[in-house]
């Protein structure tokens, strides 16, 4: 299989480059009578319909048997051996409103693991990738995570909470002692570029909840691949589908579960 994964990754990127040319053409051009409400505060439009028709068709040639998870659920949704998980424009709302962090997600399960990630922020056209043990690249550059070794150094990524209250109180509390030990803490709106983010070092680390395997599968990848922790909550490995991730410097990854573990 790790002779096949680097030409996987270049096919994905393709496809990814595809779905993007796509998006990138359609920014602009939303009208509120395109937006449809899936759920509170979860909005989709055509182009994240189309942009995951687009995605689909192309990666179907890549693995003819792989199966899908995917966001808009525009193809079946079933497991198998290979299955490609599928975030077809991670932060529609910012898209909607032409805020400039949006892209896209695409990562390859091979039975219980990830080993392709592909995620592509639009705006600035950078290209974040990597492969099971071969690395994390951004634009063709190696990339890694910061070395910054205490919380009082760090800046950190999170994600509100828009439809999932039930651990506001909780949320605010980690909130609150972050904003008084850290550097500052940002919240971009798509968790696949805040991985990635934290993978090339921008961020020293990116926590949240509530989040779906379709947000968090490639972003992971990269950053594990470029030498970051991914955990949940509790440490443990449930972050794909546990609905909760941590990703960090291994520096920064046990402080930062001291002040999360027990709250969520």
């Amino acid at each position: 299989m790790e002779n096949n994964l680097s030409d996987i990754q270049h096919q994905t990127i393709l496809a990814v480059q595809c779905a993007g040319a796509f998006i990138q053409s359609e920014i602009g051009k939303i009208h509120q009578s395109d937006i449809e409400t899936k759920a509170l505060n979860s909005l989709v439009t055509y182009v994240d319909k189309e942009s995951e028709t687009i995605l689909v068709t192309e990666l179907q040639q890549i693995i003819p048997n792989a199966t899908f998870l995917t966001e808009e659920n525009t193809i079946e949704q079933t497991q198998g051996e290979w299955q490609w998980i599928i975030d077809p424009l991670d932060g529609t709302t910012n898209f909607i409103h032409q805020v400039p962090v949006f892209g896209i997600s695409v990562g390859l399960k091979h039975k219980d693991e990830m080993v392709v990630g592909v995620v592509l922020e639009l705006n600035r056209n950078e290209l974040f990738y990597a492969s099971k043990d071969n690395g994390a690249y951004l634009n063709g550059n190696k990339i890694s995570v910061s070395t910054t070794e205490k919380l009082s150094d760090s800046l950190m990524a999170t994600g509100f909470p828009y439809y999932d209250f039930d651990y506001l109180e909780n949320y605010l509390e980690v909130f609150k002692h972050l904003m008084t030990h850290t550097r500052g803490i940002r919240r971009l709106g798509s968790a696949a570029i805040d991985l990635c983010f934290t993978a090339c070092g921008r961020f020293d680390a990116f926590f949240e909840y509530s989040l779906s395997p379709w947000d968090v599968a490639a972003g992971a990848l990269i950053l594990q691949e470029a030498g970051g922790v991914v955990t949940d909550f509790e440490g443990g490995a449930n972050w794909l589908h546990g609905r909760q991730i941590l990703g960090s410097n291994a520096h920064i990854s046990a402080a930062m579960l001291k002040v999360i573990k027990g709250k969520f």
